[in-house]
C-alpha cells in the first residue's frame, strides 16, 4: 500500500489529467482524506468519571454554588437529573441536557411561555432562548435574571439590547421612570391576542392608568401645563414619548401645528363640567376649517375610502404622534384594525417593511384616490418609487425627514440606510433579477403595440408578506424552481410562458 505521504506530496494520476485538482503539490483528494482521519470535535468530557445512575446529590459536592443564591430555580430541589443526564461511553463521562436545546428544556415546565402557542407580540428573546435573560440555576435577581432590570447600561439587563434613554439630545428630555427600572412599567413575558397597547408593549397596565400610578391628575402644575383641559382619561402616550424625546416634556416627535404653538384655543373652548368643548359643532367641522383640501378629496375621489368618511380623530391624534401624519395608534395598526385580512399576513415570516412597520400610507392614499386599492402610483411606478434607479427622495429643510411621491409621503431621514432598501440596477426596463431580465410587459417584436408576455413586479412578488425571503408569490423559495414557472426550458431561457400559466 502506498504511504500516505506519497498521496499527499505527489500528484495522483487523476490530477495529472485534471490539473485544477492540484494546487501547490497537494492533492485535493488527500486533503479530504486527512480531514476524515483528523480527530473529530466532541462535547466536553466531564472531569470526573461518573456512573450513569449517580445520585444527583453527588453533583452538589462540586457544584454547590448552583443551589445557593437569593433566587434559586425551583427545579434544583427536584435534583440535577431532572434537567441533565449522565452519559457514559467507553469510560468517558459527559453530562448533557435531557433535550436538544435549552429553550425546549425550559418549556417542559414553563409551557405557558411557548411562543408558537401564543397569540400576539412575544418578546423576541423569549422566542429563541430563555438563558439569554435567565440563569438556569440561581441568581441574585428575581426570576433568576442574569442582571437587574434597573441601573446603568452595564448593570441593566434590558439595556444589553435596548438603548432607550441612553442617548438623549442636549435639548431633549428623559423619563425619570427609567431610573426606577424597566419593570416599573413593563412585564417582559406579557402578551395577548388583542393588539392593545398593554399587550403590544408588555405593559403592567395600559395608559393612562399606568401613568396615573405616578402622576396625579389633580396636581395644579399638571393641570396648568394642560391649559385646564381634562386629561385624566386621555392616553398620555399619544402626546408624550414614555422613554425619551428630542423635545422638552417628552413630547412626541411630530406635533399638530396649533398644539405645537400652544394654540389650544384654536380648537378648544374652556372645559365645561370636566369635559372637552370644541370651538366648532363637531370634530369634522373643526378639522376642515384648516384641512378643507382633505374634505374635498374625500368627497370627490374616484376611489373612496369608507374609513375616511367618519371623524378625522377616528384615525388621527389631534395633538401629537411619533409618526408623520399623526396616526392615532401606529401607522400600521390604524389600518389593520379594519383590514383584518392584511393583519393576518403578520403570521408570515417575511414582511414588506412599509406594510408592517413604516405604515400602509407609504403606498396607499388614506383619504381617497384615483387608482384601484387607493395606490399612490400605477403598476411598477409604485414599487420603483423606492426600488428604482431613478428613486430620488427629497430632504425636508429643517426637519429630519425625506419625502417621496412628490412630497406626499414623509419618511425618517435614515429610512433607506436603516432598512437597507434595495435599489435595482435597471436600464431601459431591464436588469432584475438578472441582467437583461425585463421587469415590465414584453412586447411582440413584430407588433410593438401588442403585449407578448404580461409582466410587472406583482408577477413575481407579493406586496405585503411571504413565507420566504424575497416576498415571492405563493410563498415560493428564491431558487431556479421559481424561475421554472415561466422559463420551462432551462436550455433556452428566452422561451417563456406568461407568469402563472
Amino acid at each position: 500500500m502506498m504511504p500516505l505521504s506519497q498521496h499527499v506530496f505527489s500528484p495522483h494520476p487523476a490530477t495529472r489529467r485534471r490539473p485544477h485538482l492540484w494546487r501547490g503539490g497537494v492533492c485535493a483528494l488527500a486533503l479530504v482524506l486527512c480531514a476524515l482521519l483528523a480527530p473529530r470535535a466532541s462535547a466536553a468530557v466531564h472531569p470526573v468519571p461518573l456512573d450513569k445512575n449517580t445520585d444527583p446529590k453527588k453533583c452538589l459536592e462540586c457544584h454547590e454554588e448552583k443551589s445557593k443564591g437569593k433566587h434559586v430555580h425551583t427545579a434544583i430541589a427536584t435534583g440535577c437529573l431532572s434537567c441533565h443526564e449522565i452519559r457514559v461511553n467507553k469510560d468517558v463521562t459527559r453530562v448533557k441536557l435531557i433535550t436538544a436545546t435549552p429553550s425546549a428544556l425550559c418549556l417542559t415546565c414553563h409551557e405557558d411561555k411557548k411562543a408558537a402557542d401564543l397569540k400576539g407580540r412575544v418578546h423576541p428573546p423569549a422566542v429563541r432562548d430563555c438563558i439569554t435573560c435567565h440563569d438556569p440555576h440561581s441568581s441574585d435577581n428575581p426570576n433568576q435574571l442574569l442582571k437587574a432590570e434597573s441601573g446603568s447600561e452595564k448593570e441593566n439587563l434590558c439595556l444589553q439590547c435596548h438603548k432607550t434613554g441612553l442617548n438623549v439630545p442636549e435639548k431633549g428630555s428623559r423619563h425619570l421612570a427609567l431610573d426606577g427600572g424597566c419593570d416599573t412599567c413593563h412585564t417582559t413575558h406579557k402578551t395577548g391576542a388583542d393588539p392593545t397597547q398593554e399587550n403590544r408593549f408588555h405593559l403592567n397596565k395600559s395608559a393612562p392608568a399606568l401613568c396615573l400610578d405616578c402622576h396625579d391628575a389633580k396636581d395644579a402644575s399638571l393641570q396648568k401645563a394642560h391649559n385646564g383641559q381634562p386629561f385624566a382619561t386621555a392616553n398620555c402616550t399619544q402626546c408624550h414619548d414614555p422613554h425619551q424625546s428630542d423635545s422638552p416634556k417628552l413630547m412626541a416627535k411630530f406635533q399638530h401645528v396649533p398644539f405645537q404653538g400652544n394654540g389650544c384655543d384654536t380648537c378648544h373652548a374652556p372645559a365645561k363640567d370636566g369635559k372637552v368643548v370644541l370651538t366648532q359643532k363637531d370634530v369634522k367641522s373643526l378639522c376642515t376649517t384648516c384641512h378643507d383640501d382633505k374634505a374635498k378629496l374625500i368627497d370627490t375621489a374616484k376611489v373612496q375610502h369608507p374609513g375616511a368618511a367618519g371623524d378625522c380623530t377616528d384615525c388621527h391624534n389631534p395633538h401629537a404622534s411619533n409618526q408623520p401624519g399623526l396616526p392615532k395608534t401606529d401607522a400600521v395598526s390604524i389600518c389593520t384594525t379594519c383590514h383584518s385580512d392584511i393583519d393576518d399576513l403578520r403570521k408570515k415570516s417575511v414582511h414588506h417593511q412599509p406594510a408592517f412597520e413604516q405604515g400602509c400610507a407609504t403606498c396607499h392614499t388614506p383619504h381617497g384616490g384615483d387608482l384601484e386599492h387607493l395606490l399612490r402610483a400605477k403598476g411598477n411606478a409604485l414599487c420603483l418609487e423606492c426600488h428604482g434607479p431613478d428613486s430620488a427622495p427629497k430632504r425636508v429643510e429643517g426637519e429630519k425627514l425625506l419625502t417621496i411621491f412628490n412630497g406626499a409621503v414623509r419618511l425618517p431621514e435614515d429610512y433607506y440606510q436603516k432598512n437597507r432598501v434595495p435599489v435595482l440596477p435597471l436600464r431601459y426596463g431591464l436588469g432584475h433579477p438578472v441582467e437583461y431580465h425585463p421587469v415590465s410587459d414584453v412586447m411582440d417584436p413584430s407588433n410593438q403595440s401588442k403585449v407578448r408576455t404580461p409582466l410587472s413586479c406583482l408577477s413575481c412578488h407579493q406586496p405585503h408578506a411571504s413565507g420566504q425571503p424575497g416576498l415571492l408569490i405563493k410563498d415560493q423559495a428564491n431558487n431556479m424552481a421559481f424561475c421554472d414557472n415561466c422559463h420551462k426550458n432551462r436550455i433556452n431561457m428566452k422561451e417563456t410562458t406568461s407568469p402563472g400559466k
